[in-house]
């Protein structure tokens, strides 16, 4: 029965280690892709009002380019989001480390 049990604390430590890194790749892709999308749809609200992609792309990108320098120029602001990633997978790894704790508790 001891198996069974450290099984299942096996089994539900990797499924929280599974949900983190999950959260952990969401979070920062979507920083990534955020801007990539930005850019995405500034190029079609320009293509609404009859811009060529191309030049709606020239203009686009550098807006975007400046939006990004704004927040990069906003203090405190970039590290702010970095160290909510670094929280998250801090978080993460205490708790998959806790079930360990647990596992040892069931091995007897």
């Amino acid at each position: 029965m001891k198996n069974i049990n450290v099984a299942l604390v096996r089994l539900l430590q990797f499924l929280v280690f599974a949900l983190f890194t999950f959260m952990v790749l969401a979070y920062f892709g979507a920083i990534v892709l955020l801007p990539l999308d930005m850019a995405a749809m500034l190029i079609k609200l320009l293509g609404v009002f009859g811009l060529n992609g191309f030049i709606a792309a020239f203009i686009a990108v550098p807006a975007v380019g400046y939006l990004g320098l704004m927040v990069y120029k906003t203090p405190e602001l970039t590290q702010m989001l970095l160290d909510t990633g670094v929280d998250l997978i801090t978080t993460g790894k205490n708790r998959v480390e806790a079930f360990n704790k647990i596992a040892e508790t069931v091995k007897g």
